[in-house]
């Protein structure tokens, strides 16, 4: 059936309409994978997390013993420089005395990982249930050698 322009004479062309029923079939069938399949993604290898034999009586802890590692085999405490050996008889003494204080080390970025981790495990056998980091705030790192600059006084 043809309709008329009443003024002129002319087939008036035919009105457009949306056909969205495919489009509601599609998004329904999406929603329904998502809704089968996002519990799944939580799911992850079962495993039993080792459990803390000296927690953190206190999260806000403002004395530290801060420890500078500025190269290798240098370590800074309290303004003097020790040996490995020399700093562990220091330290000793001064967790007998204050056995809750914890222990920060500032160390530089290009010393070898092994040189930080025999000091880790060394201050372990102290007493010591840990040694938090300085570090600096990373914005994005283009692979080159790490930016130089004083580290930041909040513990990681």
């Amino acid at each position: 059936m043809k309709r008329r322009s009443q003024a002129i004479g002319r087939i008036a062309p035919p009105a457009p309409s949306i056909n969205v029923t495919p489009l509601v079939d599609v998004v329904l069938v999406l929603l329904i994978i998502f809704m089968v399949v996002a519990p799944r993604l939580d799911q992850d290898v079962a495993i039993t997390l080792p459990g803390v034999f000296n927690a953190d009586p206190d999260a806000g802890v403002t004395a530290w013993f801060k420890i500078s590692m500025p190269q290798s085999d240098v370590y800074r405490y309290e303004g003097q420089d020790y040996d490995l050996d020399g700093l562990i008889v220091v330290l000793e003494a001064a967790h007998a005395a204050d056995p809750t204080r914890r222990l920060v080390l500032g160390a530089d970025a290009r010393l070898p990982y092994g040189k930080v981790r025999e000091l880790q495990k060394r201050v372990q056998e102290v007493g010591f249930p840990g040694l938090s980091f300085l570090v600096n705030e990373r914005h994005r790192w283009d692979g080159g050698e790490p930016p130089a600059s004083d580290a930041v006084e909040n513990p990681a």
